[in-house]
């Protein structure tokens, strides 16, 4: 509950009781509306008012206390410290602030000094998916796939530069008019961008998106309806039989999400190898090791590349090879290292649809600087992936797997694919939500031949195209 929220709560709620015991019918209800409007325009004014009165207890303390021996006490001894300097300097100045306000404050200033300021609020959130900061005066969050704007502000721009600074210094980078873009992470894995000006032309600008304390599992997934039961048994087998899978999906469609939950399937006595350019996967076997990509210094120098890091990989004798994204010319090394040896591997691609992905990497190798043939192109894909999942995320801010494709092979100069599992959209209810349903499309994969070699038996009925899984 936000500071507006709680001190209507508590200084409004009763006056609305109050009036409607006064009257009945329409003119209490008129009544009511009024005391409504008339204290909402009171939080108003308490809200700026508080604003204030944050800044300079911030500023106070900062000027009051000393910092490197605060750092040393236990967080709980350090917010009562606080707590307890704010009451003391609210009394020297006899500043009107009720107990709600002096608990906000103490809470408040904390965040300011040893967390990210007044977004730590949205941060301790566990319903807001994505934090959207557009400049300071404005702040969005995404819940359940949909965007609010919340009533969370900076002082300045200025405030909000030493919110991103902190962020990009814990993970060693930087950001700065020479270097305005920056990709980050939160202490949690949550993913952070920040761009700002020249280049943001109104103010700076953060985009967080952030994951779950507790990663999700293939049974969530089901539960979320994202799949069906039989999906997830396929994708389970196919981690399990060593294919190596593409997941192509939009921005926020829960390719990376998938990826997680595809990677809990991975047998914990094999080593995996994870390459990102902001580590955010979250696994939990005990064999891994994580490589981030590092940006170019001031000088332009020092950069170190997803290429780069995916042929080191191939030298730390991994047994799979994750790849965060495929973006640039890595493509052709990833394909290299799925056909030398390193099955099961796993990766995500930006498209619409499963053929736009191998179209997309098409292009990636071309970025390498190789004058391959295409149909060169099209063999190494081929021969290197065999199932791509499709992620989206639809107009209902749902996510959900629309497709399991299998690639079979070459027939001329094309690549064959062919639909296992779809999801085929029937129309929209009133309320916005996309309706439709899971089903197989009754083709029978030639991986199965696979699967059953790795002990993974599937049921015909997993493939049944008559088994149908309406959504709700």
């Amino acid at each position: 509950m936000s500071l507006r929220e709680q001190i209507f709560s508590q200084r409004i709620e009763p006056a609305l009781a109050e009036t409607a015991k006064s009257g009945a019918g329409v003119a209490s209800a008129s009544a009511a509306s009024a005391a409504v409007a008339a204290a909402a325009a009171a939080a108003s004014i308490k809200s700026d008012a508080y604003r204030k009165l944050k800044y300079e207890m911030h500023q106070a303390v900062l000027e009051r206390v000393e910092l490197e021996r605060l750092t040393r006490l236990p967080q709980d001894q350090i917010r009562q410290e606080i707590a307890t300097l704010i009451a003391r300097m609210l009394e020297e100045q006899k500043a009107p602030a009720s107990d709600l306000e002096r608990r906000q404050l103490a809470i408040d200033v904390y965040d300011e000094m040893f967390g990210f300021g007044p977004i730590e609020v949205l941060l301790r959130d566990p319903g807001v998916s994505d934090i959207l900061v557009n400049t300071a005066r404005q702040t969005y969050v995404e819940r359940k796939g949909r965007l609010e704007l919340t009533d969370v502000t900076f002082y300045d721009d200025a405030h909000l530069m030493k919110v991103i600074e902190k962020i990009v210094s814990r993970v060693g980078r930087r950001i700065d008019e020479s270097s305005p873009m920056v990709d980050a992470r939160l202490p949690d894995g949550s993913r952070v961008n920040a761009i700002i000006p020249p280049l943001a032309v109104d103010g700076p600008l953060v985009s967080i998106r952030r994951f779950a304390v507790k990663p999700l599992m293939i049974e969530d997934l089901v539960a979320l309806q994202t799949l069906t039961p039989p999906m997830a048994d396929v994708l389970n087998g196919l981690a399990r039989a060593k294919i190596n899978m593409l997941v192509s999906g939009g921005t926020g469609s829960g390719k990376t999400t998938l990826l997680n939950v595809l990677s809990a399937f991975i047998p914990d006595d094999e080593r995996i190898v994870t390459i990102e350019d902001a580590a955010e996967l979250q696994l939990h076997q005990t064999h891994v090791l994580r490589l981030e990509t590092r940006p170019p210094n001031i000088e332009g120098r020092g950069e170190i590349t997803q290429r780069s890091l995916v042929r080191n990989a191939l030298r730390m004798r991994p047994d799979r090879i994750i790849l965060g994204e495929v973006r640039g010319a890595e493509a052709l090394d990833m394909l290299n290292a799925m056909n030398t040896g390193h099955e099961g591997s796993l990766a995500t691609i930006h498209a619409n649809t499963p053929r736009d992905a191998l179209t997309r990497l098409e292009n990636m190798i071309n970025l390498g600087g190789l004058a391959l043939p295409p149909r060169t192109m099209r063999q190494q894909i081929a021969s290197a992936i065999s199932v791509v999942v499709q992620v989206a995320r639809l107009t209902d801010g749902r996510r959900r797997l629309m497709s399991i494709s299998e690639i079979t092979g070459m027939e001329g100069d094309v690549v064959n694919m062919q639909e296992i599992f779809t999801f085929k959209r029937t129309g929209v209810d009133g309320a916005g939500n996309v309706q439709g349903h899971f089903c197989a499309t009754g083709v029978r994969p030639r991986f199965s031949d696979r699967l059953a070699a790795f002990g993974v038996n599937l049921p015909d009925a997993v493939f049944d195209p008559g088994r149908r899984f309406d959504v709700a």
